[in-house]
């Protein structure tokens, strides 16, 4: 009986990835898609470390939320003028959804106008 399975020596390297045609295909990649994807990411890391997960309490971190909910304010304040409503709006519900939820998470809320992300979007209330 022969063993088929290959050894570290007959392996074969993996290739490295070719970054010309990384770069390329970043390149074609619209400013408004790059926007919305980065906001996408800090929304889902926000709702993480909020606790909004099935894991829930495990990743509960409000002290990074509150940075992430800033940035994506941040982020979607900037690009207001660069990206359509048709984009912005359902972000800037999810914004608001992560700023309710921060707020109802708190053991201490912080004062209308002052929580995060607040400095961009206007006070939220519930």
């Amino acid at each position: 009986m022969s063993d088929t399975t290959p050894t570290a020596a007959s392996a074969e390297p993996a290739e490295a990835p070719d970054f010309t045609a990384l770069t390329r295909d970043i390149a074609e990649v619209p400013a408004v898609e790059v926007i919305v994807t980065v906001a996408v990411n800090l929304m889902s890391a926000a709702a993480v470390k909020l606790g909004l997960t099935e894991d829930g309490a495990e990743h509960k971190d409000l002290d990074e939320a509150r940075k992430l909910v800033h940035a994506l304010a941040g982020l979607l304040d900037a690009s207001t003028t660069e990206i359509s409503s048709f984009h912005a709006a359902p972000l800037r519900d999810g914004l608001k959804s992560l700023q309710l939820a921060f707020r109802e998470a708190s053991l201490v809320p912080d004062q209308p106008g002052q929580g995060p992300g607040e400095k961009y979007t206007g006070p939220v209330y519930g």
